[in-house]
């Protein structure tokens, strides 16, 4: 197990579901970036740091939108990672990348500044789980966790592959399609769930179309951890200016803390 791997399998706490935000990278600008990842470092077990990227394949139209006024502003990789550098002694930071990047920062060198800079770990999700050797070895050799996703239309023998490889945690897409939509927190999910938890031995983080606190509460209540994306993007867009985005994350994020408590005590 990488050192990185080793800090996001502890940062899973065991009274509750786990809070991972995610805040896309230089959006709308790297320095509010920076100050909208730190209003939400007080309440994430785990921050989640987007890379902008030109064709975002899992990404729905939000979050294109923020990764395409990144590019905009003159985002680059490097940025990023620079922003999770000043994140240094909160909780540990994920990058979501995507190959070409990697291939084109050169897979050791990305991974060698990410870990220079504190990050623990990176979301690849067009990386299949039985491809990019390469990668995985230069991630493993800079203490970085590559941290797999599975989808409700992974069968059983793949989420077992996925098992196989996951040493941090597993990225549990709640919805067949990009971020952005709409969770159904039903019995189909929960079966999903429950099958990838027979599969893969570690922490089960749930992400894609969570909006409200009750919805993370309800699944929280069967999950390890709860992504949160899409909406934080909405947040910050639909506020009046920077101090009440910071405002308004603020008060999402006590609200997500409470609900998620409240889920394993109720």
């Amino acid at each position: 197990m990488s050192d990185g791997a080793a800090r996001l399998r502890a940062a899973f706490p065991t009274d509750r579901a786990a809070l991972i935000p995610y805040v896309m990278g230089g959006f709308p600008s790297v320095e509010q970036s920076l100050d909208y990842a730190r209003a939400l470092a007080p309440y994430a077990d785990i921050l989640e740091l987007g890379i902008p990227f030109s064709d975002p394949l899992a990404d729905g139209p939000t979050i294109q939108a923020a990764g395409q006024r990144s590019l905009a502003a003159g985002t680059r990789p490097g940025d990023v990672i620079d922003i999770a550098a000043a994140l240094r002694g909160g909780p540990p930071v994920v990058l979501m990348t995507y190959v070409t990047l990697l291939i084109a920062a050169g897979p050791g060198a990305f991974f060698a500044r990410a870990a220079a800079a504190d990050v623990a770990g990176v979301i690849i999700p067009d990386l299949p789980i039985d491809e990019g050797d390469e990668i995985r070895t230069a991630a493993h050799t800079s203490g970085v966790a590559v941290v797999p996703l599975a989808a409700p239309t992974t069968t059983d023998e793949r989420l077992h592959a996925i098992g196989r490889e996951s040493d941090a945690f597993t990225y549990l897409v709640s919805v067949a399609g990009v971020t952005g939509g709409e969770v159904a927190v039903d019995e189909s999910l929960r079966e999903f769930v429950g099958r990838a938890r027979r599969a893969i031995e570690g922490p089960l983080a749930v992400g894609f179309g969570i909006r409200t606190p009750a919805q993370a509460a309800a699944i929280g209540g069967f999950a390890d951890g709860v992504v949160i994306a899409s909406h934080l993007v909405r947040l910050i867009e639909d506020a009046e200016d920077h101090a009440h985005a910071i405002a308004a994350l603020d008060h999402y994020g006590a609200e997500l803390i409470a609900a998620l408590a409240g889920a394993r005590t109720a």
